[in-house]
């Protein structure tokens, strides 16, 4: 018995011409092996002819990706470009980052800013030169020995003054020049109250390249804060938590059990507030011998910068004779101790938010052991209640 083939497209495509009624069955040719025209010489046909064309393909995806030379330039690029980028999301390579980032900032700023004097400086000089003029016509015109109404007109001079001083410093005067104002170490210090959001108002952009760099900056440069100020807390939290199961097993004698994991050491919150007590604390020494400052103002210049408070009226190296002769390594020395600072801050905050879950937690399972207990006595009292009731 034949294998009877069932027909195919082109079976069902030989219908008789000239639009009849009827159609003719299309007869297939029986092969010589007695089976039909689709038997398995063309079966195997088919498939040799599919695995000629997957082996095609193979060869060309392998001639396109897998025969890459590592050597050539664009390779190496494209390795070096990887390498780059996972260094810089480790811990050490955002805080290079975020430096980095904070220089070519100061860089750029200072070519910015530098060149474009303050109008305040000529308004003040005119000022200056006009009052020595007017004094000098009163002491001609006046007696010198009238006394009274040299003063009245000094008096008035004066003021005028004194008036266009002030006016002028309102306008951000304070007897520098652009070049002496933007220098590095202040434009460093821009950069770093700019991405922090400290925001001293001390120094600010007065082009309008300057304020639309400004802008740019601060959108690029918060997000990167931010991740620095996420990671460099990781760290310094892993470290110290480090250095305090160490401190302690050597306080207490005791070991680390053999067989077993080691158990996950909580740091207090007092451990953590000390440790920003510390910190603040060298921060109001070093500032108030620096600055001449009182301990108070010093106090109150590390917290309100620490907490990104910037309100400005104290800002370190604003001396005018030490902005001229270039000796402002108190701003560069400013600059390393609040990036540290904010990442001390992080590192408490993840710290003491670890007392604050573990905390949590132990209130959620005494409330529920206390819920559960009013439960079992109220279910008591109701069930001794009942059982004392006289049956009816």
């Amino acid at each position: 018995m034949s294998d009877a083939a069932p027909p195919t497209a082109r079976g069902r495509r030989h219908k008789t011409a000239g639009g009849g009624g009827g159609s003719c069955p299309v007869k297939l040719e029986p092969s010589p092996t007695g089976g039909s025209s689709f038997g398995p010489e063309m079966r195997d046909d088919r498939r040799s002819r599919f695995r000629a064309s997957v082996r095609s393909r193979e060869s060309y995806s392998s001639a396109g990706s897998g025969d890459v030379d590592p050597s050539r330039p664009q390779e190496k690029i494209k390795s070096c470009c990887r390498t780059v980028v996972t260094f810089m999301c480790t811990q050490v390579g955002v805080g290079g980052l975020i430096v980095a980032y904070a220089v070519i900032g100061a860089f750029t700023f200072m070519h910015i800013e530098s060149r474009a004097e303050f109008p305040e400086l000529a308004l003040v000089a005119d000022l200056r030169r006009n009052c020595a003029d007017e004094l000098w016509d009163v002491i001609q015109a006046e007696n010198v020995f009238n006394q009274t109404r040299f003063s009245q007109r000094a008096a008035v001079i004066m003021k005028k003054f004194q008036l266009g001083v002030t006016t002028a410093v309102k306008h951000g005067y304070d007897g520098r020049t652009a070049a002496e104002s933007w220098s590095f170490p202040a434009a460093l210090m821009f950069c770093l109250s700019v991405f922090t959001m400290i925001g001293y108002g001390n120094l600010v952009p007065r082009t309008n390249l300057g304020k639309a760099l400004t802008v740019v900056y601060a959108m690029f440069g918060i997000p990167l804060y931010v991740l620095y100020f996420m990671s460099m807390g990781k760290v310094l939290a892993s470290v110290f938590r480090w250095f305090y199961t160490k401190m302690s097993q050597c306080c207490t004698g005791s070991q680390k059990r053999d067989g077993g994991p080691p158990k996950k050491v909580i740091v207090p919150s007092t451990a953590c507030l000390w440790v920003l007590f510390v910190y603040i604390a060298t921060g109001t020494i070093m500032f108030a011998e620096w600055e001449k400052w009182d301990y108070l103002d010093s106090t109150y210049f590390c917290v309100t910068s620490l907490c990104k408070i910037g309100f400005g009226d104290f800002v370190p190296g604003a001396n005018i004779l030490e902005s001229k002769s270039g000796h402002q390594t108190k701003l560069v020395i400013n600059f390393v101790y609040l990036l540290v600072g904010m990442g001390v801050i992080a590192m408490c905050y993840n710290l003491m938010s670890e007392v604050v879950r573990l905390k949590m937690h132990e209130l959620r399972r005494d409330t529920l052991v206390c819920l559960d207990d009013i439960r079992i006595r109220l279910v008591a009292c109701y069930t001794r209640r009942h059982s004392s009731d006289p049956v009816v």
